[in-house]
């Protein structure tokens, strides 16, 4: 239903300016905090910080909100293509990582909140923003957006936290919680509360937030996009780019099979019982990567990015069901064999024997094969000689074997992806014959 721009501002007053308001209380609680620590000017920015939101909640309430500048969000949605939010969300997440010691102090991890909750709430009063984000559907993943970012840098803190206190000699921060309590009433009684807080939480929900139900199912009209349940986003934007058994089949077995295989991969004793990053980088590096750059960013990007025809949308562009994805379908073969050979990729012929259409079929995906082969038995070869000593001489050679070989499986997702954004390249090896394309 279609409502006018007036209504519009109407219907978001309130949300929106409690919002704002929420944020002023959290500066001047901060504001607070530090005048009472003694950091004066620390206590006057936060104070500012906090008449500023103040000012941006009173406007909103009295429906007249401010919004982000059309010439910001036009340069949002000329920036915001699939490759750049990829390498983009890449470079977000080794610059965290290098700068974790200074994002995890807290007027740093106040000033970052600030800065987002500024751009997110200035973009809700885009009405194309507004209805993707503040659609029923997708409120509790915002919530659970903010609520990861949280969690993120509260285990950031305290592993940068045991890294200097090892640094000086210290025992992790863990150790200084030693002491025992009993199940009844300690742990059961905190555990009624927070489910007391949950239930109150989700009944106050279910007041204010309509349920997002839709009209009754319709085989004959489908709707566009169709989109899977939040937690399933990830995997069907991967088959975007991969074929429905490698994607469907393939890589949740060897998701669960690297899960399962970790314990006998990584012994290392470390680490274990208390946070740290010092004593297991490679280990954080690879779950940091794999957690947030191949499933939370896949599935912000298949919730707020995705929009008719699964085309790719920037955040404030409005959604045209006459957008078509702009994508090509390039094999490597293909492309090998017509635009470096110069010649018409081969085929086995009609007639031909098993023998021989089987050796026409893998001559025809040389390229392929032969790339496949120096990325998964070449590349594990180079890195035991070079950037994984270390963790060669530690697990041995079957060992590290196979967690290069999970490692480059799962390394090989960003990489398709990329090729297929840049250079419409669908297979690099495609065997039709075979059911088989990778």
């Amino acid at each position: 239903m279609n409502i006018s721009h007036a209504e519009f501002l109407e219907s978001l007053a309130a949300p929106l300016g409690w919002f704002f308001l929420t944020a002023a209380a959290m500066n001047l609680c901060a504001s607070v905090r530090a005048w009472r620590r003694g950091t004066r000017w620390w206590s006057v920015a936060w104070l500012l910080v906090a008449a500023a939101f103040a000012a941006l909640g009173t406007a909103a309430l009295c429906a007249r909100p401010l919004g982000m500048p059309e010439l910001f969000k036009d340069a949002i949605d000329w920036a915001a293509g699939p490759v750049s939010v990829t390498l983009g969300a890449f470079a977000l997440l080794v610059a965290a990582y290098l700068g974790r010691r200074w994002l995890v102090k807290p007027g740093a991890a106040l000033g970052v909140l600030d800065g987002v909750v500024l751009l997110f709430g200035l973009s809700l009063v885009d009405p194309d923003f507004a209805s993707v984000a503040a659609k029923p559907d997708n409120v509790a993943i915002v919530g659970m957006v903010f609520l990861l970012g949280f969690f993120l840098w509260l285990g950031t803190a305290q592993a940068v936290e045991n890294d200097r206190r090892a640094a000086a000699g210290e025992p992790p921060e863990e150790k200084d919680y030693d002491e025992k309590v009993l199940v009844w009433p300690d742990l059961v009684y905190i555990e009624l509360i927070g489910m007391i807080l949950v239930t109150v939480g989700l009944l106050v929900w279910s007041l204010l937030l309509p349920a997002p139900l839709e009209a009754p199912a319709n085989p004959v009209a489908t709707p566009n996009p169709a989109k899977a349940p939040w937690y399933f986003l990830g995997l069907q934007e991967l088959l975007v780019f991969s074929d429905a058994w490698w994607v469907g089949v393939v890589v949740p077995c060897l998701i669960l099979f690297g899960l399962a295989a970790i314990p006998y991969l990584d012994r290392n004793p470390r680490g274990s019982g208390y946070y740290t990053i010092a004593e297991r980088p490679f280990a954080y590096k690879v779950f940091q990567f794999g957690f947030l750059q191949l499933w939370i960013l896949l599935i912000l990007v298949g919730t707020f990015m995705r929009g008719p025809n699964w085309s790719f949308f920037g955040p404030y562009e409005p959604r045209d069901p006459h957008k078509m994805a702009d994508l090509t379908n390039v094999k490597l073969g293909q492309w090998f064999w017509e635009d470096v050979c110069r010649r018409a990729e081969p085929q086995p012929a009609p007639g031909a024997g098993w023998a021989k259409r089987t050796g026409m079929i893998l001559y025809r995906e040389i390229a392929g094969l032969v790339l496949l082969g120096a990325y998964f038995v070449g590349l594990p070869v180079l890195l035991t000689r070079t950037g994984l000593k270390r963790q060669r001489a530690e697990l041995g050679r079957w060992r590290f074997l196979l967690m290069v070989l999970l490692l480059l499986a799962m390394i090989t997702l960003p990489i398709k992806m990329l090729l297929r954004w840049s250079f419409g390249l669908s297979y690099i090896v495609s065997i039709p014959e075979w059911s088989l394309n990778f």
